[in-house]
């Protein structure tokens, strides 16, 4: 049992903006994302469950690493390819800084790009409900039989140069 067994949820996390009413056209009306005004230097955001981040405004933000990038999961390949026309573009119009191109990698088909913000996201084939099913099948990765001729490939992975 953990330490601090009375935490039960993980709630929010939080981003940084320049300019939150630009961020918040972006996150609405390019991303579908449901956007709340907290305060006059910060904003709420969710898509698809309970989970938020908090966008606090902030003129002289840093870029964001891309490590430290956020996920955003469709349903196949298919959708991954259109979300990257669709940023591509619309660059201008969305201040997109930087976007890769769309690669099977990590187990899954996904870009990454950086925002009018400097914040790096990720567009990824993921099942409903995210990454979650891995805690599903218990244990960790050698436990279910994923890796190289792995059986549990719920993201339509290929692999590099496989078709």
């Amino acid at each position: 049992m953990a330490e601090l067994d009375c935490i039960t949820f993980l709630s929010h996390g939080t981003l940084e903006s320049r300019d939150l009413e630009k961020t918040r056209a972006f996150y609405e009306q390019c991303l579908g994302m449901q956007t709340i005004r907290t305060s006059p230097v910060s904003l709420m955001i969710r898509l698809g469950g309970n989970n938020t981040i908090a966008v606090v405004q902030n003129p002289r933000k840093a870029e964001m690493p891309l490590l430290n990038h956020n996920g955003l999961d469709v349903p196949n390949r298919e959708d991954v390819d259109r979300c990257h026309r669709v940023l591509e573009e619309g660059k201008e119009k969305w201040g997109i800084q930087k976007i890769t191109r769309p690669a099977d990698q990590h187990g899954t088909y996904s870009f990454y790009f950086s925002d009018l913000d400097g914040n790096w996201w990720e567009i990824l084939t993921n099942p409903p409900g995210g990454y979650a099913w891995m805690f599903s099948q218990g244990g960790d990765l050698q436990a279910w039989g994923a890796g190289k001729d792995d059986k549990v490939n719920p993201n339509a992975f290929k692999g590099r140069g496989k078709s």
